[in-house]
């Protein structure tokens, strides 16, 4: 069925004013000042925005899908992450990834999960490998993964300057990118390179040499946890001016952020404070991940659950905390991820994109209804549309 949403302030994520949007077939086919719903066709349904702020679908580049963990052993591996944990937060796109464990949780899975998440509405893809080096993949190269499977869109995310990290040298690095790069060339993706980035002291160093010594672009390597301690985020900034893209995380637990991490929400505002683009940095939930805590002797002193919930809230605080536009904080988790992850068709409201949108109430910015892929999946923030066994 076709869709016309009628009379809703539009942000692309730059505003461009009160419109109204036709959809059809999964896509935005018309952006004008006004559509009249008859001239369309007589079963055309009509979504009512006047006074609702219409944003692109949020793009989450970095989400535990089949659950993350466990530091804390066997009984601490953190659970599956279900459709409306994405829908009710606004996510419509996202990234599943493996962390830490390779081992009990597997490639396959990952795989049959994001397509479970696809069949139940909304876009979700995924990176080969995990923390370690060498990667695990499912046909036994990353280059190969990236070709031939579709849902694989890059490699992640690798653990550097982390005591989980397996410690890649710079060859192994520089080899594993050059794989990623060529995969996506071949296959009409980014294969961008995620980077788990630990709270040692490297910092950036290790990125930093590949990129100094070999012809790998900056651009080829997307590194995340970047608001993990000050001093990352401070090495952020040289990586920044020399191009590249950092990711920030909205999920954290109480002790790190009293041991001095930065909220998301105060490190984007710094950053843009210092003149960087926000076209390079996103955010990213983190999402069913296990946060641990660890002592200073490194023994697992706690351990949380990241949470999808969180990405929108740190936009929503960078509006209403630290002043910044919503059209310019809305962009570190639609257009700036999209470009970053080489999605075209996301993260911006234009003719022939996805039909991937969020209706926000004015003022408090809550979400009060969710499309995604043309399909009204919350409206007035009641989920609709279910997963499987939800």
């Amino acid at each position: 069925m076709l869709k016309l949403i009628k009379g809703a302030e539009v942000f692309a994520p730059k505003n461009i004013g009160k419109k109204d949007l036709l959809i059809a077939d999964g896509r935005i086919m018309a952006i004008e000042d006004s559509i009249n719903p008859s001239s369309v066709y007589s079963s055309c349904q009509v979504i009512e925005a006047d006074g609702l702020q219409l944003v692109p679908g949020f793009v989450d580049s970095l989400v535990h899908i089949t659950g993350g963990g466990g530091e804390g052993g066997f009984h601490t591996r953190t659970p599956e992450m279900s459709l409306t944990d994405a829908t009710l937060n606004g996510i419509t796109t996202l990234v599943g990834v493996l962390g830490t464990d390779a081992t009990t949780r597997s490639l396959p899975n990952l795989l049959a999960k994001a397509r479970a998440l696809t069949f139940e509405g909304i876009s979700c893809y995924c990176h080969t490998g995990s923390y370690q080096v060498p990667v695990t993949t499912i046909t036994g190269s990353v280059q190969d993964d990236i070709i031939l499977i579709p849902d694989f869109i890059g490699v992640g995310e690798i653990a550097i300057a982390d005591h989980r990290s397996s410690n890649p040298t710079q060859d192994e690095l520089s080899r594993l990118a050059a794989q990623a790069r060529v995969g996506g060339m071949l296959s009409g993706k980014k294969g961008i390179v995620s980077i788990h980035m630990g709270d040692s002291t490297d910092h950036l160093e290790l990125l930093e040499k590949v990129v100094a010594n070999t012809d790998i672009p900056i651009t080829q390597f997307y590194p995340t946890h970047i608001n993990r301690n000050i001093g990352l985020l401070n090495a952020a900034k040289g990586w920044l001016e020399d191009g590249g893209y950092v990711d920030l995380t909205t999920s954290t637990t109480d002790m790190d952020l009293a041991n001095g991490e930065p909220r998301c929400c105060e490190a984007l505002a710094e950053l843009l404070k210092d003149g960087f683009d926000v076209n390079q940095i996103s955010f990213s939930s983190d999402g069913h991940a296990s946060l641990p805590t660890f002592d200073d002797k490194g023994q697992l002193s706690g351990l949380k659950v990241g949470s999808e919930k969180s990405l929108f809230n740190e936009v929503r605080d960078a509006v209403s905390q630290f002043n910044i536009p919503l059209e310019t904080a809305i962009q570190v988790i639609t257009s700036s991820s999209a470009n970053i992850l080489g999605l075209t068709t996301k993260g911006q409201i234009r003719i022939a994109g996805d039909a991937d949108l969020v209706l926000l109430e004015p003022g408090t910015l809550a979400i009060h209804s969710v499309i995604a892929m043309g399909n009204l999946m919350v409206s007035e923030g009641q989920a609709l549309i279910k997963g499987t066994f939800e």
